[in-house]
């Protein structure tokens, strides 16, 4: 029992929820999240959408067991090394979708639940279709983390930036194509003669150079959108006390600026991985490994915070 029970739980893949915490990221930069109604229904939200993608976790699985088994780290997952019964993974993923969607609809909020369904529709056409077709999987990927962001505006009840919305994509764009380039690179290894498997067919067609020049696209594409979204919403106002020890340049000073550097050297950093380390194919894995990477987004994350909630009330 608490064997078939820690199978379970690797195919839930409760690593892979960092994902979902960008659900808060609408009302966190429209200074909203400590309102309790707000902060009450985005937390639903996350967990909603927890239920829902490890529900994705385990039908994507049972789908792809047969080429899980030809992919030099992917045999080990519970159903594609039999450890798991397909059967029991169905039931279970049954249920996690069906909570979700009970608890988006009732808990959350209508448009919520339909973002939900969305989720569905989009994991569904990305197993059955899309994976197979060469740039279409990666955008379908990417339109996953976009989606969340969204679910999160919806959750809230807040309105999304549009620069916030061209961050997400250039970032969402930049972790899609970083990922196929690392599973590349980890193909590479195993099958230097081809650098592919039959787990993938996708990914003969990529061109090393094809994948290079989008990596690098969205990650310009990511730094210049993220600076003038930081430029638009940081804080107007600042304490008068603290106006009298700033210098003059620093009048009207917008704050989130100074969180355009911890992106910068983050970006660069990913891509360090990416190319020397070859370590990108899960980008939550790469989080909570690399510790430079963690400690800049760590960092990062605080002084958003602080500049978000703290600065207006100084």
């Amino acid at each position: 029992m608490v064997y078939t029970f820690y199978q379970l739980i690797r195919t839930a893949r409760p690593r892979q929820w960092l994902k979902n915490l960008s659900l808060f990221a609408a009302p966190i930069f429209a200074g909203r999240l400590f309102y309790p109604d707000t902060l009450a229904l985005t937390s639903k939200a996350f967990i909603a959408f927890c239920l829902l993608s490890s529900g994705s976790y385990f039908i994507n699985d049972i789908i792809d067991a047969q080429k899980d088994r030809l992919h030099p780290i992917k045999k080990n997952r519970p159903i594609a090394s039999g450890r798991l019964s397909p059967t029991l993974a169905s039931i279970v993923a049954g249920i996690l979708i069906a909570s979700s969607l009970i608890a988006g609809f009732n808990a959350v909020g209508t448009y919520f639940g339909l973002s939900l369904i969305a989720y569905i529709i989009l994991q569904a056409s990305y197993s059955l279709y899309f994976r197979n077709v060469i740039i279409m999987d990666s955008l379908v990927v990417a339109t996953g983390f976009v989606l969340r962001v969204f679910a999160g505006g919806l959750a809230s009840y807040t309105s999304i930036s549009s620069w916030l919305a061209l961050t997400t994509i250039g970032i969402s764009l930049l972790l899609a194509f970083g990922k196929r380039r690392s599973e590349k690179t980890i193909l590479s290894k195993y099958s230097p003669s081809h650098g592919e498997m039959e787990t993938r067919k996708t990914l003969r067609h990529y061109p090393d150079n094809l994948l290079d020049s989008m990596i690098s696209m969205a990650a310009t594409y990511t730094i210049i959108t993220y600076s003038l979204f930081v430029f638009q919403i940081s804080p107007s106002g600042t304490n008068d006390a603290l106006l009298k020890i700033l210098p003059s340049i620093l009048k009207s000073p917008k704050w989130m600026m100074l969180t355009i550097p911890l992106v910068i050297y983050g970006i660069a950093r990913y891509l360090y991985v990416i190319y020397e380390k070859g370590e990108a194919e899960s980008p939550e894995r790469v989080l909570l490994s690399d510790k430079p990477l963690l400690f800049t987004v760590t960092i990062w994350g605080i002084l958003t915070m602080l500049i978000i909630f703290l600065i207006p009330d100084l």
